[in-house]
């Protein structure tokens, strides 16, 4: 049965209820569940959307929606085909292969393969869930996070729908047909994109719920679901300079230390950052003042050096934390289905962030310990949360089990800060976390790539995650620079990464450096904060002198750039747009564009190729064709859609600015 409530098309057939309804401009929201009733919309990915009025027409066993550029049609078998309503091309269309559903398509199939499969989830109202998609030659397939792998066209890949350390799982996928789709479900599962299907599945949900906009070209795409999803606030100043990071600053002293070198070096920095253990006991979200003793003179002294303080907090809850116990009282932990929920990092476990009253409770916490002292920028690491072997299936929280909801966590924990720190007036808010879902952005999240390798392998693998993340909405990303696990001061083979690390971030969205450096130094304490090692220094001028003088010449390149890149985050808050972008997102109309996956745009006009493999001293370039090519380093000029071999010697990586713009960067 076909018919429609308002502007919804609705269908009933047997067990099945149907929901198709337009949801932002050109785009229209799925839903369909075995339940009596469509559930009450739930805070998920999608914001409230304006009321439209679309074009309905019930024809029989047939019907049709259309919202803008983007039609839906119903066919008798309950088929879903996507197409542009101006010119019936096709975008997407489910994958039926069942001889009983799918004779209105011309053709049998003893196969008896549904498009959306309903499993039981035995003893629950849950159902494992299953929506397959026709596979289309030739397709490609970008953004849905970031993902440890140096592939940037998604097609042909197997994904895994949960968070992870260094993985952030952001379903959302850009399609070069024009379409882009939005898997609106926060449960663990897969998503394939393979030559023959494309299936996404979720192991435990109540409905199906997903999101389909069409567009002409990539920006358009972006700007509907950023519109519909939320989209980044306007970058504080300080966040486009440069950010002094390792593991760890282990008192006071040492940070104003090095920060007071910096100046004193004439060294640009906006950002210092004090990292893990600076508390007595996980969950107590305070300094040990036997390290940190005068947490106001140390901001006050850094705020007139123009710096920035951020410091660490971490969900993880000691059984010796002060706080614990009331925690616990108040069911503000996570539970576990069997055995203890104690996981990580000794005898810890993870406040259940999904609930309101732990993040009323944390932030009042943070207020008087950090905020009170004049800390505004928090590092909200362990977001993924990072259980013990990822038992998905053992933890529980107060918004269901991590099966069903558990992606969330990393967005209802930047909701935390960004809601505390709107509270107490603050108006220009970002929170670096380690992991993020669709809607994270909207609370100011900064995600970095996580606790990666040191190496040009996982260089490759970063390039391709922070420009998925971008396509995926997820606009402010950032990397440990040299990454983060095996850099050896001492190793000349780790210096030549840390330095093409440090030109590919000077044109990230967040230029930070970090890591956990070898050797290692000891504990210098035998309790609390002073009880945990500390990595090997990681300043520039920690690695001699050619090292330092490259970091140099990037950290004055990246504050040249800092005015055109305040301009790139604003037009990044108003419409949505990747701060760094493949390079079919500014030239879609160049075929040749869609095919190279080792350069990338910041913003609409600089062109940056990286160098991304060992001993490499030049690169083949190509310059999208309708423009002509500045050279950054030499002003030489080149016409677009050419490809050509370019010198890259140690302290350069080949960058072109469209011609006739931003000629202040050769100021």
């Amino acid at each position: 049965m076909l018919y429609t409530e308002g502007s919804r098309l609705l269908r009933r057939y047997d067990e099945e209820l149907l929901c198709i309804e337009p949801w932002g401009r050109n785009s229209l929201r799925v839903r369909a569940t075995r339940g009596n009733a469509l559930l009450a919309n739930e805070d998920f990915a999608l914001l409230p959307a304006a009321p439209i009025e679309p074009e309905i027409a019930i024809n029989g066993t047939r019907a049709s929606i259309v919202n803008g550029k983007l039609r839906c049609d119903v066919t008798p078998s309950g088929k879903l085909r996507f197409t542009r309503a101006d010119t019936g091309e096709a975008l997407l269309e489910e994958y039926d292969r069942n001889r009983f559903r799918a004779e209105d398509e011309g053709f049998n199939s003893a196969l008896e393969i549904c498009p959306r499969t309903f499993t039981p989830v035995q003893g629950t109202d849950n159902y494992r869930l299953e929506v397959r998609f026709e596979a289309n030659r030739g397709e490609k397939l970008y953004g849905m996070g970031q993902y440890q792998q140096d592939t940037l066209d998604l097609k042909g890949c197997i994904l895994e729908l949960a968070q992870r350390n260094s993985q952030a799982s952001v379903p959302f996928v850009l399609s070069n047909r024009g379409y882009g789709l939005l898997w609106n479900n926060p449960a663990v599962g897969k998503a394939v994109f393979g030559k023959n299907l494309t299936e996404w599945t979720a192991e435990s949900t109540r409905q199906l719920d997903y999101w389909i906009t069409a567009g002409d070209e990539p920006a358009e795409i972006l700007e509907s679901y950023t519109a519909a999803a939320g989209r980044a606030p306007l970058m504080p100043a300080y966040g486009t300079g440069f950010w002094q990071c390792k593991l760890r600053y282990q008192t006071q002293e040492e940070l104003l230390s090095i920060a007071r070198e910096y100046k004193r070096r004439g060294l640009p920095i906006s950002v210092i950052v004090i990292d893990y253990f600076h508390w007595p006991h996980q969950g107590d979200w305070r300094f040990d003042p036997e390290y940190w003793p005068d947490p106001d003179a140390m901001v006050k002294e850094l705020k007139e050096m123009g710096i920035e303080l951020m410091v660490s907090v971490w969900p993880t809850v000691e059984a010796k934390s002060e706080n614990y116990e009331e925690l616990r009282e108040r069911g503000l932990l996570t539970r576990s289905e069997h055995g203890s929920r104690m996981t990580h990092l000794g005898n810890a476990c993870f406040a259940d962030l999904t609930n309101p009253e732990t993040r009323a409770y944390i932030w009042h916490k943070l207020r008087e310990n950090y905020y009170k002292h004049g800390i505004r920028v928090f590092w909200l690491d362990e977001a993924e949360p990072e259980f013990t072997r990822y038992d998905y299936s053992q933890y529980r929280y107060w918004r269901g089990s991590d099966l069903e909801i558990g992606n969330l966590y990393p967005r209802e924990y930047a909701k935390m800060a960004y809601e505390g720190l709107r509270a107490e007036g603050e108006e220009e808010i970002m929170s670096l976390a380690r992991c993020a879902w669709a809607g994270s952005q909207r609370y100011g999240a900064l995600v970095w790539s996580g606790d990666i390798d040191s190496s040009f392998l996982s260089l490759r693998n970063q390039f391709a995650a922070g420009l998925n993340m971008g396509i995926a909405g997820i606009p402010w990303w950032t990397t440990d620079i040299g990454g983060f696990h095996g850099g050896d001061i001492r190793d000349p083979a780790f210096h030549e990464c840390l330095v093409r690390w440090f030109e590919f971030g000077a044109f990230c969205p967040v230029m930070r450096l970090h890591g956990d450096r070898e050797p290692h130094k000891a504990p210098i304490g035998a309790s609390g904060g002073g009880s945990t090692p500390s990595g090997a220094e990681n300043e520039v001028w920690s690695y001699g002198d050619e090292v330092y003088e490259i970091c140099k010449k990037y950290l004055f390149l990246r504050e040249k750039l800092r005015p055109y890149l305040e301009t790139v985050m604003r037009e990044t808050h108003e419409t949505g747009a990747p701060v760094i972008r493949p390079l079919f997102f500014n030239f879609p109309g160049d075929a040749a564009a869609w095919d190279v996956e080792d350069e990338f745009f910041l913003g609409g006009d600089v062109l940056v190729c990286p160098v991304l493999y060992e001993n490499q001293r030049e690169r083949r370039v190509y310059l999208p064709e309708g423009s002509l090519w500045k050279s950054l380093w030499d002003g030489s000029v080149r016409e677009g859609g050419e490809s050509f071999l370019c010198p890259a010697p140690l302290d350069e990586i080949p960058v072109f600015v469209r011609e006739g713009t931003r000629d202040e960067l050769f100021a």
